[in-house]
């Protein structure tokens, strides 16, 4: 069965990488959510996707040159259907406290451009390990070099290149990097890709897909996951198609 991933949580339908957005992928059964993680001024590791809050939130700057303190202020609902939402900014540590209780899987994408410094892949990987959350957690950037370091740190977590064109044979580059899965743009993906992928024992969860076309045609292809902005309509999609 294809499982569904939660892109930022159910961010079609609440302000997207908010506790709003992750419990609402809980309640309507998503089988996993992603998000991203960044570094703040003073080294905490935070819940966001943008190099600044000005898209999602009611402040402005980067989020590098704000502190865990200052982020706390901001409404990251103010921007989503008319600022009826509030929400905050979390913390990975608060969220993982939440995560633990559920039976959910998830996949952290590191948002980093270095190729030396990888603090946050790390800090994000000592987490993982205090909670003892290994079995339940995928790393996946498109910066490959995180990736390739977090494998070399904690080989007991599984990692996935992200991808956004097509590449060649890509469960030979996903091999040779020690990943188990590879996480591409859905256009990225045809059926004889994805098959071919998945007879080497990589897993393919493409991202992110909205229209139920789509969904169709991955669920035909048996995709071992999709990454969805909408967790509860693919799900109810996927389950009429079952009957």
């Amino acid at each position: 069965m294809t499982h569904i991933f939660a892109h930022r949580g159910s961010a079609g339908t609440h302000p997207e990488n908010t506790m709003l957005a992750f419990k609402e992928a809980a309640r309507v059964k998503a089988d996993g959510i992603e998000l991203d993680v960044r570094l703040t001024k003073d080294g905490e590791v935070v819940i966001f996707h943008d190099d600044k809050v000005d898209r999602t939130t009611d402040g402005t700057g980067f989020v590098k040159d704000l502190t865990t303190k200052e982020l706390k202020t901001l409404n990251a609902g103010a921007k989503f259907k008319d600022g009826k939402f509030r929400a905050e900014i979390p913390l990975l540590k608060e969220f993982l406290e939440w995560f633990k209780t559920t039976e959910l899987v998830c996949n952290i994408e590191f948002k980093t451009r270095s190729i030396k410094n990888f603090e946050l892949v790390r800090k994000t990987i000592a987490f993982i390990r205090d909670m003892k959350l290994e079995e339940r957690i995928i790393f996946s950037s498109f910066n490959h070099f995180a990736i390739v370091y977090a494998y070399r740190v904690a080989p007991e977590i599984e990692t996935a290149p992200l991808y956004s064109e097509g590449l060649f044979n890509p469960w030979i580059y996903a091999k040779a990097i020690r990943a188990k899965a590879i996480h591409p743009n859905f256009r990225s993906c045809p059926k004889e890709l994805i098959l071919k992928t998945q007879e080497h024992g990589i897993k393919v969860r493409p991202y992110t897909v909205n229209e139920k076309n789509e969904w169709l045609r991955l669920f035909k292809c048996k995709v071992d996951a999709l990454i969805t902005d909408f967790p509860e309509k693919a799900r109810t999609f996927r389950d009429e198609l079952k009957r």
